[in-house]
């Protein structure tokens, strides 16, 4: 294949995951386009974590890899702040993929590392799954 045929394989390939991207966050679920920015943007979940930790947000890898796998959602008010932060850095329209939550589920007892995220003034510890605003 010449170099121009590899090209234009490279801009239908590009052109294609741009329309899926599109219709997955009209659409979701969550997970998939989620996964589609994430493989749209090209970044891996490691530069991921530490673009957000540049914006004062902390989340773990494995947070990460379980929101795109879809074995769990952000849902917790530190992890949608995460998530909105997550939007920009994946420089996909604000919302589009929080919208694609839903409403939130029935609440239960708290598990894992949860998502930090530092907002200016204010700063959000977690006591024992309780959140309390210092």
């Amino acid at each position: 294949m010449t170099m121009t045929g590899q090209r234009t394989h490279t801009i239908d390939r590009g052109v294609a995951e741009g329309r899926e991207l599109r219709r997955l966050l009209e659409n979701g679920p969550f997970a998939d386009a989620l996964r589609a920015a994430i493989r749209a943007r090209g970044l891996g979940l490691d530069r991921i974590r530490y673009r957000l930790r540049g914006r004062g947000c902390s989340v773990s890898l494995a947070t990460l890899s379980h929101w795109q796998s879809g074995r769990c959602r952000p849902e917790r008010p530190e992890s949608l702040l995460v998530l909105k932060n997550l939007e920009e850095v994946l420089g996909v329209p604000s919302d589009s993929l929080s919208r694609l939550l839903g409403p939130p589920r029935p609440s239960r007892s708290p598990r894992g590392r949860a998502a930090r995220c530092t907002v200016p003034g204010e700063s959000l510890v977690m006591q024992r799954g309780r959140e309390t605003r210092t």
